[in-house]
């Protein structure tokens, strides 16, 4: 049993999610929006042809939602579009019918139709949202924006700016490449890559920041691109991880995989201009720029940013072990597995039901579940990806303690919601099972999402 310090430190910061939306304390303060998700005109490049992209607010990325700890979101949400959605607010450790996960925790928005998603927000952070209703080709289009939660850390800060990343597939005409949407290549290699990277929906922007302490929130809304960036800094300090801090360490790069975030301290100390790039491939590419007013009357005082506790991971004298085999894909050991409760070989599925992937030798989707367990449990998800490619694992609803390989210089294990798994990496992820509901456990490559790498944890 976990002793009563272990626990309280564990859940405190879960303990309101379990109220009803409507149950909203007097002293928390609702911060309205309104969204919008509809087909709008957009022009990748002067070279190419407008395209359609189907974008909330008629813009891409869709509109930054703010708050701060302890408050309570409300988005009135409209669906202009010609087919169902949802929205998922990734990372939020939300009240389980708020999650946006159609068949499992609501029903699909249909055409016309709008939703009220209210919740509170209980952890500052770098999240985002995005269209949970066929993944793989609605985040595509444009359906997603970044969410921001702040605390008094954030006042320290003398510019705080959100980099969301994408990696689209685009034509020769630079539009959107949907001809190649569901190519059976995309969902049984590495995911649907793309050849246009933007920030923050523009390719190279330019961003003017004081000569001071800069936050930069970096979001990877890619379906399956892992995204690896370097800098022309001598020097790359990171501050925070899906959201949680942790203590500040340097890297000369980072590698940051589907639905995972990072959020980097940079100190210009007299630079007239950084320039970021994303080095994943055989050619360097240009991300964006920071230009640094040195005005005088601008020149930081040199201080001490103190950041919120580091989350450590306690000794759970208790658990609850679940096992997970991720098989299937090209070049895979996938020899059979079982598919809405009928077994079939590797090539049946492939050719007549699309599907590649697996957990358990189980094809996944939305209403699949993968275990049962009692509410206060730790739980410990002994992961194997035993497959060829990597993985981005996600968990709604919960962050969980991994000893992570994805950095050099980083004290491990950290509490994360996304993490990538290598070929052949087994790895345990540990969380305290305190919020109910039906939690979505599924690879952020969405292709692999769609085609059986899916399955919930429902919490009672």
């Amino acid at each position: 049993m976990l002793s009563r310090r272990e626990f309280l430190n564990f859940s405190a910061a879960t303990i309101a999610l379990t109220c009803l939306p409507n149950q909203i304390q007097s002293n928390q303060l609702i911060r309205n929006y309104k969204l919008t998700a509809a087909i709008t005109p957009h022009l990748f490049d002067t070279k190419g042809v407008s395209d359609n992209l189907w974008l909330y607010n008629k813009q891409t990325p869709g509109p930054i939602i703010e708050a701060k700890e302890n408050d309570v979101i409300r988005v009135e949400f409209v669906n202009n579009l010609h087919e169902a959605t949802t929205i998922h607010w990734h990372g939020i450790k939300n009240i389980n019918k708020m999650d946006g996960v159609p068949y499992l925790t609501q029903d699909p928005i249909q055409p016309g139709e709008s939703f009220l998603y209210e919740f509170p927000v209980k952890n500052a952070g770098t999240f985002w949202y995005h269209a949970h209703v066929q993944t793989w080709k609605q985040i595509s289009k444009g359906l997603y924006g970044p969410l921001v939660v702040k605390n008094h850390v954030d006042e320290q800060f003398d510019d705080d700016i959100v980099i969301l990343a994408d990696d689209w597939r685009l034509n020769k005409n630079y539009q959107l490449d949907e001809k190649s949407f569901g190519s059976l290549h995309d969902w049984s290699h590495a995911g649907r890559i793309g050849n246009w990277l933007t920030i923050n929906g523009k390719k190279i922007p330019e961003y003017s920041i004081k000569d001071g302490y800069t936050r930069l929130r970096f979001i990877n809304a890619s379906n399956a691109r892992i995204l690896t960036f370097g800098s022309t800094l001598s020097r790359i300090k990171i501050i925070a991880i899906d959201g949680i801090y942790v203590k500040p360490f340097i890297e000369d790069k980072f590698k940051l995989g589907p639905g995972q975030r990072i959020d980097l301290l940079v100190e210009p100390n007299n630079l007239s201009k950084i320039e970021f790039f994303e080095i994943s491939g055989k050619k360097s590419l240009g991300a964006f720029k920071l230009n640094i007013n040195q005005n005088k009357s601008n020149k930081y005082k040199k201080k001490q940013i103190n950041f919120s506790s580091f989350e450590k991971m306690p000794s759970f004298k208790k658990h609850k072990i679940l096992k997970i085999h991720m098989q299937g894909g090209a070049m895979g050991n996938l020899v059979k597995a079982k598919f809405e409760g009928v077994e079939k070989n590797f090539r049946t599925l492939a050719m007549e039901d699309k599907k590649f992937w697996a957990f358990n030798k189980e094809v996944g989707k939305y209403e699949h579940a993968l275990a049962n367990i009692k509410k206060g449990q730790v739980i410990i998800l002994d992961v194997w990806n035993d497959t060829r490619w990597p993985h981005s694992m996600h968990l709604h609803g919960n962050h969980f303690y991994v000893q992570s390989k994805e950095f050099e210089n980083l004290e491990t294990p950290i509490l994360r919601d996304t993490y990538v798994m290598q070929p052949g990496e087994k790895s345990k992820f540990t969380y305290l099972a305190d919020n109910p509901g039906k939690w979505l456990f599924h690879c952020h490559m969405l292709e692999h999402a769609a085609s059986g790498m899916i399955g919930y944890i429902e919490v009672v």
